[in-house]
């Protein structure tokens, strides 16, 4: 290891950098001649994002960071001591006008030493002396590029695809329970008019066709309040109903008592039937509040039915944001309900989700629709890691007094220590091949971290898989904190 550097490195000195390690004498005195020693203080930038690249920078002593810019804040990426670890004009080779600027900011955060390159000399050099390098490099570069983009799209693509096969199947549910009781009820009404031949041929007067509707009242309420009974329950009121109408001489007892049930009428309130209209109109008199129980048990399975599809609409524009500004003042727990309903088909029978939201968290400026693309990607990971059974955690809190989190947990196997590195690597998956791009928490990444200056922490062990999304709470203040600490630094 070089103890000494002066203002250049002499040849031997290079050979001790991984980098330069297999050229050739020639090559190293070329490097020798035109790169130069470049001393930084603690606290100063060496480079900013976005400025012209002139030099590939090769550390030699001390410790850097690399920071990229989001949304005016400087969020830090990595952090290296590593001597003849390398940044800067990386992509000078390329033809591409990418390569001409600096792709991120790096800082000293010690006193620093760098061998600097002119970005020109570095480019020549790679072209030169690795030609077919150079062209996989390129060729591997703008087809990586070239393929992320599109299999992104793609993913993006089958995401909603399949968001809207099971938003189709969720809405179908209510709209043909709406369309059946719709139909039953229109049969049930007709009957109604047939048994107003009660009321129509005068056989009621004034006083017991008030006390008929008065029973009929008092049974809309009843069916409006009736209590959620157990099968065995029901079971029992259902035989004293049916056994009530067989011992009054109504005939298809069977088929009614269930309806006087599911409204809550037993068999002392059937009693009262008979005083009101008379023995010789009972059976009328019941079969016609059996209708109008019908008919209130219809009309609310109809109401339920439009609730849940106007509920479902109302979850899909949430999740899609596609009426409102990308980016506005959300609630992530709306955010959060929004995705679980449209997931709710995807969530087999066995997994139990448990929601732990913290009320107190305010909403926070954010670009909701990616926001939701980051909880459908996290929450699909951790049903695809339960299989059929487990507990789906979705918990909010405080990470500190500036940000807040999101916390998606499950209870599968865990990530293995091993590769728990790479899962934020584009392309990587631990799914069969064909049922995973490994783009989901690549794309995750991106969108809280480079969109939004937050961070992704994944915590992973058998039974106990936890992704914490930390979002700032005010970017502007998490870019005034980070200008403060800039100038700290600086002294």
């Amino acid at each position: 290891m070089t103890e000494h550097i002066g203002d250049r490195l002499t040849p031997d000195e290079l050979r001790t950098l991984f980098l330069f390690e297999s050229l050739t004498d020639e090559q190293l005195r070329t490097v020798a001649e035109q790169g130069r020693v470049d001393r930084r203080p603690a606290g100063s930038v060496v480079y900013g994002e976005g400025e012209e690249a002139t030099c590939f920078f090769v550390l030699l002593s001390g410790e850097v960071s690399l920071n990229r810019r989001v949304h005016g804040v400087d969020i830090e990426v990595s952090r290296t001591s590593q001597r003849g670890v390398y940044a800067g004009a990386t992509q000078a080779y390329l033809t591409n006008p990418m390569g001409r600027t600096y792709v991120n900011t790096m800082r000293a955060i010690t006193d620093c030493a760098f061998l600097a390159l002119p970005a020109d000399t570095f480019a020549a050099a790679v072209r030169e002396w690795f030609p077919m390098a150079m062209h996989l490099l390129e060729g591997l570069f703008m087809g990586m590029r070239a393929t992320q983009s599109a299999v992104s799209e793609r993913e993006r693509l089958v995401a909603l695809g399949s968001l809207s096969a099971g938003l189709t199947h969720e809405l179908n549910n209510p709209a043909a329970a709406a369309v059946r009781a719709t139909s039953v009820l229109r049969d049930k009404v007709a009957g109604m008019r047939h048994k107003l031949a009660l009321i129509a041929d005068g056989r009621l007067d004034g006083t017991r066709l008030r006390a008929l509707v008065e029973l009929q009242e008092d049974a809309v309420k009843r069916a409006a309040s009736a209590p959620e009974l157990t099968a065995m329950q029901t079971s029992d009121a259902e035989d004293a109903v049916e056994d009530w109408l067989d011992e009054h001489g109504i005939t298809g007892g069977w088929d009614i008592a269930p309806t006087l049930v599911a409204g809550g009428i037993d068999a002392e309130w059937l009693d009262r039937i008979a005083d009101a209209v008379g023995e010789e109109n009972r059976e009328a008199a019941v079969r016609w509040l059996t209708y109008t129980i019908d008919t209130e048990l219809l009309m609310r399975e109809i109401d339920d039915s439009v609730t849940r599809v106007s509920t479902l609409v109302a979850a899909a524009k949430q999740y899609s944001q596609l009426d409102r500004a990308p980016y506005q003042t959300v609630d992530v727990h709306d955010l959060l309900i929004a995705t679980l309903t449209m997931l709710r088909g995807r969530i087999p029978k066995g997994v139990r989700v448990v929601k732990e939201f913290d009320r107190s968290l305010p909403p926070i400026p954010a670009y909701a629709a990616e926001l939701n693309q980051v909880w459908t990607n996290l929450i699909d990971n951790a049903l695809s890691a339960m299989g059929e059974s487990g507990t789906l955690t979705i918990r909010t809190g405080w990470e500190n007094e500036h940000c807040l989190f999101v916390e998606i947990g499950d209870t599968g196997p865990g990530i293995p220590e091993d590769i728990r590195p790479r899962i934020f690597e584009p392309f990587f998956t631990t799914k069969p091949v064909g049922e995973g791009t490994g783009l989901g928490l690549d794309i995750s990444y991106r969108i809280v971290v480079n969109k939004h200056g937050g961070s992704i922490k994944v915590d992973s062990r058998p039974g106990d898989t936890r992704f914490r999304v930390i979002l700032p709470v005010d970017p502007t203040q998490h870019m005034v904190d980070r200008a403060d600490a800039e100038r700290l630094a600086a002294g």
